[in-house]
């Protein structure tokens, strides 16, 4: 159960990390308070998990969510640069969180 609330935090931070982008600085009030409210989300259900998971491990499963969903996010939907670069680089963050809970479990 941990593991999914993990995986819903994570998918908040991409949901934060969007909002911050579209509040413009805190300019727009909506999504200033969407930020917000996702944000106030994402860490309290990392706090959940944490008292059943490994702070390591939990800690870069929630990051790599949500670096790995707010650059394919960035990339598919918000305009941003896509390059064999890009994509090998989130390649690359998956494979280090799937070696994290690999190395975990013995």
């Amino acid at each position: 159960m941990a593991w999914i609330v993990i995986i819903v935090a994570g998918l908040f931070e991409v949901a934060m990390a969007y909002s911050l982008k579209m509040s413009d600085g805190f300019s727009h009030l909506w999504w200033t308070l969407s930020f917000l409210a996702t944000a106030v989300l994402s860490f309290g259900l990392l706090a959940y998990a944490l008292k059943s998971l490994e702070v390591g491990t939990a800690y870069a499963v929630w990051t790599g969510i949500g670096a790995v969903g707010t650059a394919a996010l960035g990339m598919l939907a918000m305009g941003d640069e896509v390059s064999f670069a890009r994509i090998g680089s989130i390649a690359l963050i998956l494979i280090g969180v799937v070696g994290l809970n690999l190395a975990g479990s013995h």
